[in-house]
């Protein structure tokens, strides 16, 4: 089965309460949280709905096995996982824009490992 990276971009501050529980129950409860799930019906609903505070893409075995050998998940079930991450290595390009808009928010396909990449790098 495909698995799903998301990592939350945006904090908290002016969200709308229904997004912000939309991302407690995907376990996306802060910025730069990661989750690792699987590509099912129900999580891309809730996924597809927080779109504009997270971006996310299919993730590789390599790239998923890079994580978890470089941090532990703070949540471990055999439905998800969760990382708390640092930013990547040069940031972000644009916060307020889609990945298709030169942006950083919403899906980004397979590009997403390029992303956690930079990220697994700056892991301490």
């Amino acid at each position: 089965m495909v698995k799903i990276a998301a990592f939350r971009i945006k904090g908290q501050f002016s969200t709308k309460e229904e997004f912000l529980q939309t991302m407690d129950m995907l376990g996306l409860k802060r910025k730069n949280a990661c989750i690792i799930i699987d590509d099912t019906p129900n999580n891309m609903g809730m996924i597809k709905k927080v779109k504009d505070f997270i971006t996310y893409g299919e993730i590789s075995k390599e790239v998923l096995d890079k994580l978890v050998k470089k941090k532990e998940p703070l949540v471990k079930t055999e439905k998800k996982l969760v990382f708390n991450l640092p930013n990547p290595i040069g940031g972000f390009k644009h916060t307020k824009r889609g990945y298709n808009e030169g942006g950083d928010l919403g899906y980004r396909g397979k590009e997403i490992n390029a992303l956690l990449e930079r990220i697994i790098e700056n892991i301490q």
